[in-house]
C-alpha cells in the first residue's frame, strides 16, 4: 500500500511538473494559441486536428443561394465497391464518396453516420478556392493581374526583398518566404494559423528568404493565407462573402458551408478550413474540368483555368512535369490518363479525370502516407481505381 501511495505521489508530481513547464513555455513564447491546440486534441483523446472540428472556431456563413441538385444517372448506386476497396477506405476512415461522370452523379456511399448534408473540414483544398478567388479577383478588375506585388496590399513588404513578391509568386508556392511548413511542431506555422487568433502577423512575421521568388516550388500554407488577404483587401470583401457570390451561389451548392476564422469578425484561414459537403465541393471540379464554364456560362476565364492546372516551371531538380503544382491544384499522371486535384491534409480530395470525364471525391478521418509511382498519394489511385470499377 506503501509503494502505490509513493507511486501516485510520484506520478501526481510529474504531472505537476510538466503542466507548469508547458505553461512556462506558453507564456515566455507568447504562443497562447497552444492553449486552444491541447485543449482541443490532447484533452480529447486526439494527437491533431479533427476533419469535423469546425464548431471550436469562429465561422463565417458562405451562403448557398442558388440551390439545385445534381442531375442522376440512370445507373445511380447501382456499383458496388469491391471488398478489397471498401476494406481501404475503411482502413483510413472515409466517411464520403461521390462519384460525377458527365456531369451526372452516378455514385454516392457514406460511412460513420455522415450524410450528404454533413459537414467536414476541407483543409488544403481551401487552397483552390482561394486560387479560384484570385482568378474571379482580376476578371472582375479588383486586381489587375497575377503579377501585381503583394506588397501593394502588405504595405510592410516593401521595406525588404519582399517587396519582389507577386501574387503569382503565392498561388504557385514559389514565393521563397521562408515559412516553417512541419505539421508534427506545435511551434510551427501551420499550428499557429490554425489554431491561432491573427493569421495576419502570423503570415507576416516570417521576413527570411529561403529562395529567390518565382525560382523555386516549396509548398508552404503561408503563401495562401497570405493570398487570402490580398485578395480580400482588393475586393473590400470578406473571402466568404465573395466565395459565395462568385461560386457557391453560380455552382448551385446546395447547402451552405462555414469558413473558419482566425477570431470573430476576423480573416478567413485562406489556407484550409472551407466546411462543405462532398457533393458541394464536387462542383468545384466540374468547374474546372470544363474550364471554367458551368452549364453553358463562362464564370471563370478559361485561359486562368488553364494556368490553374498546368505545371509551375520551378527551377527545382526535383520538380517533375508529372508531380508538381499549379495554381492551387496538384498535377499528376494515373495510367497514362491525365489528373489534376484538390486535397486536404487528412485525405479530402477532389479528383478530376478528363479522359474519363470523372469527378471523385472523398472526405475522411486520415490519409496513409506512402506515394504511388508517380508521387500521388496513393489514396488518390484508390479512389480512381474504385471511381473506374463503378463506371465499368
Amino acid at each position: 500500500m506503501k509503494i502505490l501511495k509513493k507511486i501516485i505521489k510520484y506520478l501526481s508530481i510529474s504531472v505537476l511538473v510538466i503542466f507548469l513547464v508547458i505553461n512556462a513555455i506558453i507564456i515566455f513564447s507568447g504562443r497562447w494559441y497552444l492553449y486552444k491546440a491541447i485543449g482541443t486534441t490532447y484533452l480529447h483523446g486526439k494527437s491533431g486536428p479533427s476533419s469535423t472540428e469546425y464548431q471550436i472556431f469562429e465561422n463565417r456563413k458562405i451562403a448557398a443561394s442558388n440551390p439545385q441538385p445534381w442531375p442522376i444517372s440512370k445507373d445511380y448506386n447501382t456499383g458496388k465497391l469491391s471488398n478489397d476497396l471498401e476494406n481501404k477506405f475503411k482502413e483510413v476512415e472515409v466517411h464520403a464518396f461521390v462519384v460525377i461522370k458527365n456531369d451526372t452523379l452516378i455514385h454516392e456511399q457514406y460511412w460513420d453516420h455522415y450524410s450528404d448534408t454533413s459537414h467536414t473540414n476541407s483543409f488544403s483544398m481551401a487552397k483552390s478556392y482561394t486560387g479560384a478567388l484570385l482568378g474571379f479577383a482580376i476578371q472582375d478588375g479588383f486586381i489587375k493581374s497575377v503579377n501585381e506585388p503583394v506588397s501593394k496590399y502588405i504595405p510592410e513588404f516593401k521595406n525588404d526583398w519582399r517587396s519582389k513578391i507577386t501574387l503569382q509568386h503565392l498561388v504557385t508556392m514559389s514565393s521563397g518566404i521562408d515559412f516553417d511548413e512541419s505539421y508534427a511542431n506545435p511551434f510551427s506555422y501551420p499550428a499557429e494559423g490554425y489554431y491561432g487568433t491573427d493569421l495576419l502577423k502570423a503570415s507576416t512575421q516570417y521576413n527570411k528568404m529561403a529562395s529567390e521568388p518565382g525560382t523555386v516550388y516549396k509548398y508552404l500554407s503561408g503563401n495562401t493565407a497570405l493570398l487570402g488577404y490580398c485578395i480580400a483587401k482588393a475586393t473590400k470583401k470578406p473571402l466568404s462573402t465573395y466565395l459565395s457570390e462568385k461560386l457557391w451561389t453560380p455552382l448551385n451548392c446546395e447547402q451552405s458551408a462555414y469558413w473558419s476564422l482566425d477570431t470573430k469578425d476576423g480573416l478567413e484561414k485562406a489556407f484550409c478550413c472551407i466546411n462543405s459537403n462532398a457533393k458541394d465541393f464536387s462542383r468545384m471540379g466540374k468547374l474546372y474540368m470544363h474550364l471554367g464554364n458551368w452549364n453553358g456560362k463562362q464564370l471563370l476565364d478559361s485561359n486562368y483555368v488553364r494556368n490553374s492546372i498546368s505545371s509551375f516551371n520551378c527551377n527545382e531538380e526535383d520538380c517533375k512535369p508529372h508531380h508538381t503544382y499549379g495554381y492551387a491544384w496538384w498535377l499528376t499522371e494515373y495510367k497514362g490518363m491525365t489528373v489534376f486535384y484538390m486535397q486536404g491534409m487528412l485525405g479530402q480530395y477532389v479528383i478530376c479525370v478528363p479522359e474519363k470525364k470523372l469527378i471523385i471525391t472523398r472526405l475522411g478521418r486520415k490519409r496513409r502516407e506512402n506515394k504511388g509511382t508517380n508521387h500521388y498519394p496513393i489514396d488518390v489511385a484508390y479512389c480512381i481505381e474504385a471511381a473506374l470499377t463503378l463506371n465499368k
